[in-house]
């Protein structure tokens, strides 16, 4: 049973270090929250549960190709010593490819389940009638823009396995 337990850190392990390591990483979770608060905090959009799931399928499977990417990339210049080779190189290619054909595809079932002019209107409208509002969301996406690209090496230094 301990060892069971034990898998459970070594994968969240994983899971904080791609957070913290990977910038793209962090722009899919920054964008994925974005989505999910405006979904679950406003009634907007008209989302069934069952296109919701989707959403969170598609995100799932956009975050789990991130971090098989990272994972290959870590294998490979592991494997490869740092020196060049077309094997590498197309290696790494592949799992990057892979990662930006699941974006694709999730940005494709957003915009067929989320593409409602009359919600973003409606959302648009609500803003603009609170200028408070306004400056909060402009914070929150300062905050994200930083959190994507200010790596935050200070923390993976103390990061131990």
């Amino acid at each position: 049973m301990k060892a069971f337990l034990k898998g459970f850190v070594y994968a969240f392990n994983g899971v904080v270090y791609g957070l913290l390591s990977e910038r793209n990483m962090r722009f899919h979770v920054s964008l994925l929250g974005f989505m999910i608060f405006f979904l679950v905090r406003y009634d907007f959009f008209k989302v069934s549960r069952t296109q919701f799931a989707v959403l969170m399928l598609a995100a799932g499977v956009v975050l789990a190709a991130e971090y098989f990417n990272t994972a290959i990339e870590r294998a490979v210049d592991t494997a490869s010593k740092g020196e060049r080779s077309e094997t590498a190189r197309v290696a790494k290619d592949t799992a990057a490819g892979a990662v930006l054909i699941a974006a694709f595809f999730a940005v494709v079932v957003g915009i067929l389940i989320l593409f409602q002019p009359a919600a973003f209107r409606a959302l648009f409208a609500y803003y603009a009638a609170s200028p408070v509002k306004i400056v909060v969301f402009a914070l929150s996406f300062i905050l994200a823009l930083l959190f994507i690209f200010i790596p935050p090496s200070r923390y993976l230094k103390n990061f131990r396995r």
